[in-house]
């Protein structure tokens, strides 16, 4: 490498850890407690389960996939010598922190790799100003661990599929959505059975695993423990209902069931009872699509960026959750796109840009307001929902323009 290059490269370093402490740091200083979730919530999972208590997952049915439980106890195990001097709470905290930054510092390390080209180096700027923008929310959630692991997995799919398919694997036992990128792959690579077969093995061991701790109904749990929730306030299909707050003819109710915050009103039961099965005919349709592309030639690096963003934001878009950790989702989808595919990938990248920055205005910084159903805050997640439904129509009209080659000629 040139020096302009070691210049390139250590800014490119320096703006990532800078970032990364930013972020970390606000986390204590901006308001509705942005890292709540990892010391209310993931540091008393970690230790009950260590202190010979009930387990998530295994001894009783848990909200999350099993291997996210892994990450909770690594952070508590980092904290322990931090405890005496700091509280067990700060102590989890500052673990919690430093181990997702490592996690994305070896992520941001295999894109850069020593002499990163150009699309490498605009990827790791996008990453770079999207955690800026997202603020402490891109850190501090169980979905901040799966982000790397997709990186990795993305940039390693077409030298290692079956190895960057355990990967996606083990993310979705974390927090389902890299599911989403694992079925783009097997759609628009060729090497899909090897895939596949890493995919069902990593399965097989996590359940075998959980049956032996002596997990029965708990194993599937995380797929029905939140059936019967309500629509959550920053869903994108409760932009309307959230309207009707405004005028006074909507409530917003705390679920202690479930811990969030709902829209309590008319139809939105309804509303969201629809929106599990329209999800799932989205994604069917985008797959379906995905299929005839891969099908009729299309190349890999033009196929699966679309489709992998797509399948993601439709998990967001219809669901019926709208937890602002969600915009993370995006971001290894769209790293992937400017690597492969950098100028039709500008678009995108854009969007998502500001669905980081509208999130990080909706929460933590206004959050109070917006459960008042005051309309400034009302307005920002209003845009913030439009453009994601933005981002979904980019991502289809994208995959749709995929052209088709020869079969004959296909990447392997």
């Amino acid at each position: 490498m040139n020096r302009s290059g070691d210049v390139r490269l250590v800014g490119l370093w320096t703006a990532f850890l800078l970032v990364h402490l930013f972020t970390v740091v606000v986390g204590w200083v901006y308001p509705s407690q942005p890292m709540g979730d990892v010391v209310l919530v993931y540091e008393p999972w970690a230790a009950s389960a260590l202190s010979g208590g009930p387990i998530v997952g295994v001894t009783e049915t848990w909200v999350y996939p099993q291997l996210a439980l892994l990450p909770m106890l690594l952070a508590k195990a980092l904290s322990l010598p931090l405890i005496p001097a700091l509280g067990a709470s700060s102590a989890y905290l500052l673990a919690w922190a430093a181990m997702v930054t490592a996690l994305d510092a070896i992520a941001f390390g295999v894109l850069l790799g020593r002499s990163p080209a150009r699309p490498r180096r605009v990827a790791a700027w996008f990453w770079i100003v999207a955690l800026l923008l997202l603020g402490p929310i891109a850190l501090y959630r169980i979905d901040a661990v799966t982000v790397p692991l997709v990186v990795i997995a993305g940039l390693w799919l077409t030298r290692r599929p079956a190895l960057a398919a355990a990967l996606l694997t083990v993310g979705a036992w974390i927090k389902i959505w890299p599911g989403a990128v694992l079925l783009a792959a097997v759609v628009a690579f060729r090497a899909r059975v090897r895939m596949l077969l890493a995919a069902a093995s990593v399965t097989a061991a996590v359940i075998v695993a959980l049956y032996l701790l002596g997990a029965r109904q708990e194993i599937l749990g995380f797929l029905t423990e939140q059936t019967g929730r309500g629509l959550q306030i920053e869903a994108v299909a409760a932009t309307p209902f959230l309207w009707l707050a405004v005028a006074g003819s909507a409530r917003i109710e705390y679920s202690y069931d479930i811990l969030t915050f709902q829209i309590s009103a008319q139809g939105a039961d309804a509303v969201g009872a629809a929106l599990t099965p329209l999800m799932a005919l989205v994604v069917l349709v985008i797959a379906v699509i995905g299929a005839v592309k891969a099908i009729r030639g299309a190349d890999f690096s033009r196929l699966f960026p679309p489709l992998a963003l797509s399948l993601a934001t439709t998990l967001i878009v219809m669901n019926k959750v709208g937890s602002p950790q969600f915009q993370t989702w995006l971001l290894a989808p769209v790293i992937l796109w400017l690597v492969l595919d950098r100028v039709r990938a500008k678009a995108p990248a854009g969007v998502v840009l500001a669905l980081s920055l509208l999130t990080c205005l909706v929460y933590p910084l206004n959050y109070d307001a917006l459960l008042r159903a005051e309309l400034l805050p009302v307005i920002v997640l209003s845009l913030r929902n439009v453009l994601l439904v933005v981002l979904l129509i980019l991502g289809i009209r994208a995959l749709l323009r995929v052209p088709a080659r020869p079969t004959s000629n296909t990447r392997e």
